[in-house]
């Protein structure tokens, strides 16, 4: 099985998680919980990529749920951005979907990747 919908998916989802700690830093001048998401965002990208060239399937199942942990903590921090209104909700939106998106992905490899290890 080829991973290369999750790579791309989430080195995409990081490029703009980097464009939106950016412009969280620039425009809304947003410091402690835009590097919270960047460094959460840009995590999620790097496990992938450690997850496709694992060891053994054990090792890909635990650096891919390493991945889902931080899309999820992406998630969080987003949220926590809109209800402090630091993003609008158009902004909010658009990235939340995304990420969301990303993180169905990586559940749905790691449910199939879980049954087949037994």
């Amino acid at each position: 099985m080829s991973y290369s919908i999750i790579k791309i998916k989430s080195f995409e989802l990081a490029v703009r998680g980097v464009n939106f700690y950016k412009y969280l830093i620039s425009e809304k001048k947003e410091f402690i919980m835009s590097k919270q998401f960047l460094r959460s965002i840009t995590s999620v990208g790097a496990n992938v990529r450690e997850a496709i060239n694992a060891q053994s399937k054990a090792d890909f199942i635990h650096k891919l749920s390493i991945s889902q942990k931080e899309c999820d903590e992406s998630l969080y921090w987003l949220e926590l951005l809109r209800a402090t209104d630091y993003v609008s909700i158009l902004e909010f939106e658009s990235m939340h979907n995304q990420c969301e998106e990303v993180l169905k992905i990586i559940k749905s490899i790691l449910i199939t990747s879980k049954k087949n290890l037994n």
